[in-house]
Order: structure tokens, then sequence, then C-alpha cells
């Protein structure tokens, strides 16, 4: 896999100035943090101490600075304060407090969103829990490169490859299906990603779709599952008419919920560009494995539900993750690299666990 910046739309250098003031802001912010978290959340603080009028404490983040609060500063500021504000303001920056300045990798982000230079399809900032469309964006620019460098691998690409398939097949028998001809549509999928000839095409196939970059996160992470965790949330009205019709039997149901599915991929399918490139392999797939997600997310089987459910939250619980400067590491790709795939793992695990039960 590989991923290309040359498309970019650029920012003007009053937009590029504007985005480089608000990175300042950003890290007053953190700096505004860690002080208020002196002030009123740490016991040390002169605020819980009768007997002391001043109050000293290292920060955990920023190294040997410390600072130095008298009580009549903290009386100035509590009352000043209080006119215009309830302390609960600052919730939101209380989650953590990193020095941004440490995350080498990082900056190399924000400095890449500066230029201008970070393409993409969907802003998933809320979902990922990030502050900002910044922070989103960087971190997607480092994730892209630690999926490239993780990747280059072969034995990651295999252990990948191969986790990808033990789960379809985990999950297919749990919904006690065959899963015999969806690992062979898995493996012609991986056949056809896996030979070089094929990425000029997959490329231009992906970004008719609004794929940016060709890179594990922005491909198999937000196109592919993360699109489809969105579908089925929001399905079609007439196939909620059908697994909502308590008259109708749940055997009905599920045949009906599947012959909709693949009618419409058959459709899509008539209408790709390239009969034979990624989005049709990917469909090949598709054909066997969302029957049973729909009807899992969607039916009333509460085993199965449960299970779908399951691999949900792993799979967003695993983004969250490598999304999480107090997950992973931002400082190099090598670093960032070595936490996605130890994360990657322990999720896999976790997931191979539960299916089996």
């Amino acid at each position: 896999m590989y991923f290309d910046y040359s498309r970019n739309i650029r920012l003007d250098p009053d937009e590029g100035k504007f985005t480089h003031q608000l990175e300042k802001v950003v890290e007053e912010a953190y700096k505004l943090q860690e002080l208020c978290s002196q002030l009123f959340l740490y016991e040390s603080s002169v605020l819980f101490r009768a007997d002391s009028v001043t109050s000293e404490r290292p920060s955990e983040y920023y190294g040997d600075r410390r600072t130095l609060i008298s009580a009549s500063s903290v009386d100035s500021f509590v009352s000043a304060h209080s006119e215009v504000a309830d302390i609960s303001d600052f919730d939101e920056f209380l989650e953590t407090s990193v020095d941004l300045q440490h995350l080498a990798l990082y900056q190399t982000g924000l400095k890449q969103f500066e230029s201008g230079s970070i393409p993409f399809r969907i802003l998933r900032t809320e979902t990922m829990n990030c502050q900002s469309d910044i922070e989103f964006l960087a971190k997607v620019h480092c994730l892209r490169l630690g999926f490239q460098y993780l990747l280059e691998k072969e034995d990651a690409r295999t252990w990948f490859a191969n986790a990808g398939g033990q789960l379809l097949n985990d999950i297919l028998w749990f919904a006690e299906r065959d899963p015999k001809d969806c690992l062979a549509a898995y493996d012609n999928l991986l056949d056809y990603v896996n030979d070089q000839k094929n990425w000029k095409q997959m490329e231009e196939e992906l970004q008719g779709r609004g794929v940016k970059c060709l890179s594990f996160y922005d491909v198999v992470l937000d196109f592919i599952l993360l699109d489809a965790f969105d579908d089925l949330e929001n399905p079609p009205s007439s196939v909620l008419a059908v697994v909502q019709n308590r008259w109708l039997s749940s055997g009905f149901k599920e045949t009906a919920l599947a012959t909709a599915v693949w009618s419409v991929l058959k459709a899509k399918r008539q209408m790709l560009k390239f009969p034979d490139g990624f989005i049709a392999h990917f469909y090949g797939v598709s054909e066997h494995l969302s029957p049973v997600l729909a009807w899992g997310f969607l039916g009333p089987n509460e085993q199965l539900k449960q299970v779908c459910l399951f691999f949900k939250d792993e799979v967003l619980g695993f983004l969250r993750d490598i999304f999480n400067f107090g997950i992973v590491r931002y400082t190099r790709v090598e670093d960032l690299a070595a936490d996605i795939a130890q994360i990657a793992e322990e999720r896999y695990d976790r997931a191979c666990q539960r299916l089996s039960l």
C-alpha cells in the first residue's frame, strides 16, 4: 500500500497564517489546563491546605518547570473567575495533559496541516475523540505513515491478512454460515491488492469514491469498515419495514433481507467502470458477509446481534486507541507502528476469544 499527497489543495498565505495562530491557541490551552489542574484538582494545592500560603507541584509532563502560587493570587483568580464563568467550563480541557512539543511525529503532522497537504474524505473528529479537526487530520497524517512503515514488513502484512480471514471465518461460523465461499472471495481480493500492477487502477476507482490515499487507514478502516457501520446505523426504510414487521416469520425476514442486499450489490456491479477491479472484488466478499451483518444488527437474533455489536465496538476501540495520545506514541514513525501492531494483536485476540465462546 502507498499514499500520495501530490493532488492536495493548498491553503493561501492568509489561511496558513490563521492555522498557525490557531495552533498557538491550542498550545496555550494545554498550558492553561495544567495551571487549572494545579489550582483546583491536586490535593497539594493551597486551596486544600489551611496551614500553608503557597503550593508547589512539578508537572508530570512538563519536566522541571514548576509553578509557585501565592494565597493572594489564588484569591484574586477565584474572585475574578467567579464573575465570568463556572469552573465546569474547564472540563473539556481536563481530560489529559500532554506536552505536544515532545511528540516529534505529531509536530510533523501539524506542519503538514499548515501546508494544506493532508487530504481527507470524511472528518471523524468526534468519533475518534479528538479535540479539534486539526488534531484529527494531523493524526491521520501520522497514522498513514505508521501503517505504511508497518506494512512494508512482510510478516506484518501476512498477520493482518490472516487476522482478517480468521475474523470472517469466525463471524460466519457463529452465524451458522459456511465461510468457504467468502474466504475464497477474500483470497481473491488479497491477490488483487498485492499485485502492484493493479494499484493505479485501484487508485482511480477509490478516488472516484472520495478516498484520497491508498493507505490501510483510508481504504480498510475508513472506507470499508466505518462506512459499513454508518450504513447499518441508517438502513433504508424498505429494509426496516421488513425486519420490523411482526407478522412475518424470522426465516422469511432473513431471506428477504439477504435478497435485498444481493439485489443492491448486483445493481452496483453493473455500474462499475472496472468489472474486475478492487470494488468488484470487495463486492465479492460483501455478498457473503453483508447479509449476515445486516441480519445481526437489524434482526431479532440477540446472540448474533451481541456478537456483531462486539465486533463493531472492537473496531471502533482499536481506532480510538491509535488516535489516543495516552495509548500510542506520536514520537517517531517506528514507535507509532510498533504500538499499532501491539494494539491490533490485543484487539484481535480478544475478538477471537469472544467469537469462540
